[in-house]
């Protein structure tokens, strides 16, 4: 390999995208939002600045997200978000085009994948890895995976989480479900409609979900002051929300990510299942920085879970090491050229 031959790790998530480059990191946490002119259909804003324009741009621009629940719904617009962000990590003249590993969802099919690579190439990649979600993540939370000991990874990101058991490098069982970040924020949106009456966007949402949301009950609640307008009036108006009545809300989708960790300890052998009694679950992804989600995973299985560090990095991470690490990873990994 040639000092000027690059690589480039990518976290192709619903909600947000990072890119991570090995020795520097992770150097770009952005929005997967894309702003497209309705008139000629230019891609006129990727990323933090497209998120900007969201529910704020005339009728002649659309800001929307190019991945559903994990996997490319505009296959045109998700190529230029791959070229702006690969751009932006290797910026000046490029001798090599780079390498790119980029993560999908565990129930990501063969179709899927080659949309995903096909995009990376057309983006500038000199050759692109698909590898699913769970691997990257245990990876990044240093979970030694090539061991035959079984691990069990918990990844919940904005459209999906995924569940998975991995022992020797590979996952033993699995499940994607379409249940995560961007549901609680809409449990959220939905019960703040129903209850007080007022409508707020995606964004209040998740300050609420950020500054005052847990997955379980508190003693000592914390309260936060909504701003939205009034149903009726049809005018601005503020109201408070406190902890205990977020829990109420999101109670739904979190019951949808405890199925589906449910579903794999259902399905995993029992040499591995005692493995992962003994082990725990890793939580991993940004929904598991959600307060007290580990408590809620204990109580609900009975299997203690603890929350990784840096667990919305955790991906990103992952595809750095695997990066690095190409030979040693390959078995677990799906590439093409």
């Amino acid at each position: 390999m040639s000092w000027f031959s690059k690589k480039i790790g990518i976290d192709l998530g619903t909600a947000n995208t990072l890119v991570f480059v090995p020795k520097r990191g992770v150097i770009l946490n952005e929005p997967s939002v894309v702003a497209v002119s309705v008139i000629n259909k230019e891609v006129l804003a990727v990323g933090d600045e497209a998120k900007e324009m969201i529910g704020r741009t005339p009728d002649s621009i659309i800001a929307y997200r190019p991945l559903r629940d994990g996997v490319i719904a505009d296959y045109r617009v998700t190529e230029a978000m791959l070229r702006y962000f690969i751009n932006k990590a290797l910026p000046g003249p490029r001798i090599l085009k780079p390498e790119v590993m980029i993560s999908a969802p565990a129930g990501v099919n063969s179709t899927q994948k080659r949309a995903v690579i096909e995009a990376a190439l057309k983006a500038g990649a000199r050759s692109a890895y698909v590898v699913k979600e769970p691997i990257l993540a245990a990876i990044g939370a240093g979970i030694p995976i090539h061991e035959a000991r079984g691990h069990m990874v918990v990844d919940i990101g904005g459209g999906t989480t995924d569940a998975a058991v991995i022992a020797l490098g590979g996952i033993v069982a699995s499940t994607s479900e379409k249940v995560a970040g961007d549901k609680i924020n809409q449990a959220i949106v939905d019960y703040i409609k129903e209850r007080l009456n007022l409508a707020i966007g995606d964004r209040t949402a998740e300050d609420i979900k950020i500054g005052i949301g847990s997955a379980v009950s508190l003693k000592e609640e914390m309260s936060f002051e909504v701003k939205g307008r009034d149903y009726l009036t049809g005018l601005p108006r503020t109201a408070e929300i406190k902890t205990n009545e977020v829990v109420e809300a999101i109670k739904e989708p979190l019951g949808g990510i405890i199925k589906a960790i449910k579903i794999v300890l259902q399905d995993t052998p029992p040499e591995l299942a005692a493995d992962i009694s003994t082990n725990g679950i890793t939580m991993t992804g940004g929904g598991s920085l959600l307060r007290n989600i580990d408590e809620l995973v204990y109580r609900s299985t009975g299997v203690p879970a603890h929350v990784a560090e840096d667990a919305h990095l955790c991906v990103a991470r992952g595809t750095g090491k695997a990066l690095e690490h190409l030979d040693t990873y390959k078995r677990s990994i799906a590439t093409k050229r």
